[in-house]
């Protein structure tokens, strides 16, 4: 099995490169640079009013980054209509490495206590690259990426990589650009630094913050945490 490391990982998706595995079973990797790119427009994700309904009402419980491997393992996962996937133990193991470096993060829905879906991806700079999403409930990765838009629009980032256009993802704003576009855009997000942290922020070095939604008032109370109804309203601004 290859042992990726996490520097030679962060550089390659700083040039607009990432790896992926022929299977999930595959002992190597290989490396992609797509000539067309999938991303989303942070003022653009499409907000239907089916799924406005659902994420208002706190139909599933969101979380952050509480339990990054197993949002992981689930993306990971055989599953009907998806008999293979292409995130095999080397990549699985340079996300977790990232995880605990501060560059990797994960989107959490449940269902009760049952995760039923989520996505996981990595930031730099100003930059997220969206590495997979999965659902074992209706709407779940749906609800995740919203508050993951929401997320990022509240810290300052500037580029959602979404890798490969989808029809599931052009249903929810993604759009496709040509590689050349796509590094422009990509070079833009990049400037002033590849961490995440708020002391990059604070100190005008030019990074994003994946945690500044964490620290919005909710609606209702400044003590609460946030809630569906605020996402609705954050992606409401420009939906």
């Amino acid at each position: 099995m290859d042992i990726l490391d996490p520097q030679l990982v962060l550089g390659a998706y700083s040039v607009g490169v990432f790896p992926m595995a022929d299977a999930r079973d595959a002992d190597g990797v290989y490396w992609v640079e797509p000539r067309r790119r999938a991303v989303l427009p942070l003022d653009g994700f499409h907000l239907s009013r089916t799924l406005r309904r659902t994420i208002a009402a706190d139909r599933f419980r969101v979380t952050i980054d509480t339990d990054f491997t197993a949002m992981l393992s689930l993306c990971a996962e055989s599953a009907s209509g998806r008999p293979e996937t292409w995130i095999n133990g080397g990549i699985e193991d340079v996300f977790v490495r990232l995880h605990q470096l501060g560059f990797a993060h994960s989107v959490e829905c449940r269902d009760g206590d049952r995760l039923v879906g989520g996505l996981y991806g990595l930031a730099i700079g100003r930059a997220f690259f969206g590495e997979s999403m999965v659902s074992r409930a209706t709407d779940a990765s749906k609800v995740a990426l919203a508050w993951l838009v929401a997320r990022l629009r509240v810290g300052g980032f500037t580029l959602l990589d979404c890798q490969f256009q989808t029809p599931h993802l052009a249903s929810l704003g993604a759009v496709e650009i040509p590689r050349t576009a796509y590094m422009a855009l990509l070079e833009a997000a990049l400037e002033g630094g590849a961490t995440t942290g708020s002391a990059d922020v604070a100190s005008g070095r030019g990074a994003a913050d994946f945690g500044a939604l964490d620290r919005v008032p909710a609606i209702d109370s400044v003590s609460a945490p946030v809630a569906g109804k605020d996402i609705v309203q954050l992606l409401a601004q420009t939906s």
